[in-house]
């Protein structure tokens, strides 16, 4: 199901690195219409005006966010850090912990790679395999690896592995990071935090369906001692008040009814694009990536995006052609330029456009 391999992704240079820094925000050409940035369009306006209100002149005090998150998940204090996002967790995790050897499950958020690389750490690429259904098999990670990084729901590629699948990686000297940056988007957002998994720490990110990629609120979650580990490489300060503030509302179980019906309304237009492309023709019935006779294989994820994969070669560059700005998947390690992340359109004149463009684009559709 899955390989431990050091090639490179297609389109990343010799040494697999070049392209773990290029992420969806650096993908969209002036005048292009935006689906590489999987961002919902703003915060609540309710959030923007207690920000507009906050005193800056006082140094952040994060305990009473830190309290909330963490009791969202039924935790300690001790047991959640806040970070400047979730990006940022991944460098501390990395500089904090200094594994011996690490193992990043791939395709999938390319970050993890990047900071554990910037501190000499040796990485092996675990490649799962899209015939697959991108199915992680726990026996293909290296028994070595003291620090394993995965994505649930994994980007690019959707996939959510079962929890059963994330306690079979754990090890005793094992650090395992569950990026859960798109746990939001889940029906129950909890995740793996709570679930009382030796070993294991979670990264968030209120970022994504709250529309807050500018203001950078994040944490993680795991046992008390590594979690002091991984603050102990944090600059004084980390994270600012109004991402504090940030999250300690957004965290709050008054604010669940609202991240629900955010979370609902991009299950609803996600699932009418895949009708879409089914009622087309792009899609088998069925919508499987594996759709015998179908031009397009697509993978639905729970989160805002769907993966899908065209008989051409320079996918991304042919929709750019129609305006449209999907994530290059190039820079996943194991996926080739066939290959796009498209943001799923709340609107549906964007998603008529989509249909539309592929459907010119693909053969045998015009």
């Amino acid at each position: 199901m899955a390989s431990t391999s050091e090639a490179p992704a297609a389109g990343t240079g010799p040494d697999g690195t070049a392209g773990l820094h290029d992420h969806g925000d650096r993908q969209v050409p002036p005048g292009a219409t935006d689906l590489a940035v999987n961002v919902w369009p703003g915060p609540p306006a309710w959030l923007v005006d207690e920000l507009a209100a906050l005193d800056l002149a006082g140094y952040p005090d994060t305990s009473a966010a830190r309290a909330v998150a963490a009791g969202r998940h039924g935790l300690s204090p001790e047991q959640c850090l806040l970070t400047n996002g979730a990006a940022e967790a991944f460098w501390a995790l990395a500089h904090a912990l200094r594994p011996r050897r690490a193992a990043c499950v791939h395709p999938s958020f390319t970050a993890p790679e990047a900071a554990l690389r910037s501190t000499g750490t040796e990485v092996r690429r675990v490649l799962r395999r899209a015939r697959d259904d991108f199915a992680l098999d726990p026996a293909h990670v290296p028994e070595d690896a003291d620090l394993l990084v995965l994505g649930r729901p994994d980007n690019p590629t959707g996939r959510l592995e079962p929890v059963e699948v994330v306690r079979a990686l754990t090890r005793p000297g094992r650090v395992v990071v569950v990026d859960e940056a798109f746990a939001e988007f889940l029906p129950d957002a909890t995740g793996v935090a709570g679930a009382d998994l030796p070993g294991v720490l979670s990264v968030r990110s209120l970022t994504k369906v709250w529309g807050l990629a500018g203001l950078r609120v994040g944490y993680l979650t795991g046992a008390a001692d590594l979690v002091a580990r991984v603050a102990g490489a944090l600059q004084p300060w980390p994270v600012s008040t109004p991402a504090a503030h940030a999250v300690a509302r957004l965290c709050h179980p008054d604010a669940e009814p609202e991240r629900a019906v955010r979370a609902a309304r991009v299950q609803d237009a996600r699932e009418a694009l895949l009708a879409r492309l089914r009622e087309t023709g792009l899609t088998a019935p069925e919508a499987g990536p594996a759709s015998d006779g179908a031009p397009l294989s697509v993978w639905p994820s729970p989160a805002n995006y769907v993966l899908l994969r065209g008989p051409l070669p320079d996918l991304r560059e042919r929709l750019l052609e129609h305006g449209l700005a999907a994530r290059r998947c190039t820079t996943f390690p194991g996926l080739d330029g066939r290959y796009v992340r498209v943001a799923v359109p709340l609107q549906e004149a964007v998603r008529e456009r989509l249909v539309s463009a592929l459907r010119e684009l693909l053969p045998g559709q015009r």
